[in-house]
């Protein structure tokens, strides 16, 4: 695209630097509607954007000829720049829904992996009003297209850092890590993903749903996880409840994350 944008330039360049010129030297003192290179000039834009006003006509061959030459000159330009705005337009639409696309918000609710209790959280977040404000990031290469166009999907895999980056991890206020099924082991991979994202945000505040909380691996957890059992989780839906985070943080940390959330959704709206 930079190319022909490159090209555009030099055609509408060198239209006009020739229309400036021949039409100045043919047709100024012998066309009484040219009496300045401002003349040249408006004639040159009506022109070229087959606007064609007739307030000022070329009376001579050489100024008919390049008023052909400008015509052609200024269709390819302006067709050329209409292809070129609608080609990004479509382009910047498919990569939010491919997952292409870099994230641009700041104090967002990533979430790592889109699984069924992901879906179900995504689902229940409008309905908490301390997250209302937060864009919600889904970041995962368990499916092609954004789920939600509602909300910004970044595909890949989430454990990847630069995946992370894409997602603007280091900017989020609240990262949730779902357990994926498809390994073998899904808490290996779930803190593997939760020490990435605290290389990049040490003070995000970390959700993992954890399948074996009695497990070895967990011992060795950072403190700071708030840690939700795969099981836990699924009582949840059962009793049709939404899933609300806040009930998954300790009492005496919960008003602090609350607080922490006001003062970063006020900040972003000042």
């Amino acid at each position: 695209m930079k190319s022909r944008i490159r090209l555009l330039l030099m055609v509408a360049a060198v239209s006009l630097l020739v229309s400036m010129v021949v039409m100045s030297l043919v047709e100024r003192g012998t066309n009484p509607e040219i009496k300045s290179y401002f003349d040249v000039f408006w004639w040159w834009i009506v022109t070229s954007t087959t606007v064609g006003y007739g307030d000022i006509v070329p009376i001579t061959v050489a100024g008919r000829i390049v008023a052909v030459v400008t015509m052609f000159s200024g269709f390819f330009i302006f067709t050329t720049l209409i292809a070129i705005v609608v080609e990004s337009t479509l382009g910047r639409l498919e990569r939010h829904v491919r997952g292409n696309a870099v994230v641009r918000a700041t104090d967002h609710l990533l979430i790592c992996e889109y699984t069924a209790m992901a879906d179900e959280l995504i689902q229940s977040l409008p309905q908490i009003p301390e997250f209302a404000g937060h864009a919600i990031v889904v970041a995962t290469d368990l499916v092609d297209r954004n789920p939600y166009p509602q909300h910004t999907f970044v595909r890949g895999v989430p454990i990847n850092p630069a995946v992370l980056r894409r997602a603007n991890c280091a900017k989020a206020a609240m990262v949730f890590i779902f357990a994926n099924f498809r390994f073998a082991d899904p808490d290996v991979k779930t803190l593997h993903i939760a020490l990435r994202v605290r290389e990049q945000n040490p003070t995000a505040v970390i959700f993992v749903e954890v399948v074996d909380l009695q497990g070895e691996l967990m011992q060795h957890a950072p403190g700071d996880l708030v840690v939700l059992s795969s099981r836990t989780a699924m009582e949840y839906l059962l009793r049709q409840e939404p899933l609300n985070p806040l009930d998954w943080i300790a009492e005496e940390r919960r008003q602090e994350v609350v607080a922490r959330l006001e003062a970063r959704r006020a900040a972003a709206s000042d």
